[in-house]
C-alpha cells in the first residue's frame, strides 16, 4: 500500500465492462458522462481496453470481449486483495469457484474471477501499477457496488469469510460493511464519521464496502454498479437518445433519486443523485 493508496483489503477498486463493440460503447459512455477515453492496449493486440477518465484521474474501463464469449455485456466490479492467490483459494474453501487465473495482468496487477455460492460474479485485484478508480463519487464516477442476491444468509457465511464483511440493515437498506475502512477513511479525513454522524447517516455507514439487493425475482445473482450523477432524470433522458434503454424510470429512494438503465449493447447500471431531502424515504 502507499500513502496516496484510496483502498485497504476487502474494498471494491475498479469496474470495466467487457462489450461486444467496445468503440461503440466508449461513444455511448463518453457522451453520457463526459469521460475521456483512451484505448492502452498495443496497436497489435486482439482487443481494446479504454480506461475511462474524468478530470483528477481514472473512473473505469470499457473492453472487448474474449473471442467466444457470449451473452450481454455486463459491469465487473474488482475487490482489492493483499494477495490475489490466497483470496482465490478461500474463494473455493468458502463455496464459490474461480472461473480463470490467478493470472498477472502485466505490470498493472494480478487477477482473477470468480463466483460465490451462488454464481454471482467479481473480480479480485492484487494491485501492482493499477491502484484502482482516483475518482469516484462524483457525477459520472462510481458511488456504489450492489450484490444482488436470493441467499443473504449464504452471501453472509461467504463474503465474510473471504473478505471479512458483515451485513448491516436500517432503513435506508442492506450493506456490506468492513470495521478496518471507517478507520481507514477517518484516517484520511479526520472527523469523517462526526460529520456523517451530524448528517443523519446510519450508524457505521462510513464502513459501508458495498451494497445489497435481496431480489425476490428471476434476476439472476449478481453484482451491478451505480453511477453518481447531478440529474438521474436528464440522464435517464439523455442514455435513451444515445441508444440505451432505461430499465427502471427515475424514481425517489432513501437518500437518492434512481434510475436503472442498460446501455445499448445491454450492459446493465443505475444513475443516482444524492438526494438528502429523501433521507426519510423508504426503500421501494
Amino acid at each position: 500500500m502507499t500513502d496516496q493508496d484510496r483502498y485497504i483489503a476487502g474494498v471494491p477498486c475498479w469496474i470495466d465492462t467487457s462489450q461486444p463493440d467496445p468503440a461503440a460503447a466508449a461513444s455511448f459512455y463518453g457522451e453520457l458522462f463526459g469521460w475521456e477515453l483512451e484505448n492502452v492496449m498495443p496497436d497489435d493486440a486482439p482487443g481494446t481496453y479504454y480506461v475511462a477518465r474524468l478530470p483528477g484521474g481514472d473512473v473505469g474501463a470499457i473492453g472487448s470481449q474474449q473471442e467466444g464469449m457470449t451473452g450481454p455485456a455486463t459491469w465487473d466490479s474488482y475487490v482489492w486483495v493483499d494477495d490475489a492467490d490466497a483470496s482465490a483459494a478461500q474463494v473455493t474453501e468458502a463455496g464459490g469457484k474461480v472461473l480463470a487465473g490467478p493470472f498477472d495482468v502485466m505490470d498493472a496487477g494480478r487477477t482473477a474471477v470468480c463466483t460465490d455460492t451462488e454464481g454471482a460474479m467479481f473480480c479480485l485485484w492484487q494491485p501492482g501499477r493499477h491502484r484502482g478508480a482516483t475518482v469516484v463519487n462524483e457525477p459520472g464516477s462510481l458511488n456504489f457496488n450492489i450484490l444482488h442476491t436470493h441467499d443473504l444468509d449464504a452471501a453472509r457465511k461467504f463474503y465474510g469469510a473471504v473478505f471479512g464483511w458483515e451485513v448491516l440493515e436500517g432503513a435506508a437498506g442492506t450493506w456490506w460493511v468492513l470495521s478496518a475502512y471507517g478507520d481507514f477513511l477517518e484516517s484520511r479525513t479526520p472527523g469523517l464519521r462526526e460529520r456523517m454522524a451530524e448528517m443523519g447517516a446510519p450508524e457505521r455507514f462510513e464502513e459501508v464496502v458495498a451494497g445489497i439487493n435481496r431480489d425476490a425475482d428471476d434476476r439472476p445473482p449478481g453484482w451491478s454498479v451505480v453511477f453518481a450523477v447531478d440529474d438521474a432524470d436528464a440522464i435517464a433522458a439523455r442514455a435513451t437518445e444515445l441508444g440505451g434503454r432505461v430499465i427502471a424510470p427515475p424514481a425517489d429512494g432513501p437518500w437518492v433519486r434512481m434510475a436503472v438503465i442498460a446501455d445499448p449493447q445491454g450492459a446493465m447500471f443505475t444513475a443516482s443523485r444524492f438526494a438528502p431531502e429523501n433521507k426519510d424515504v423508504q426503500p421501494g
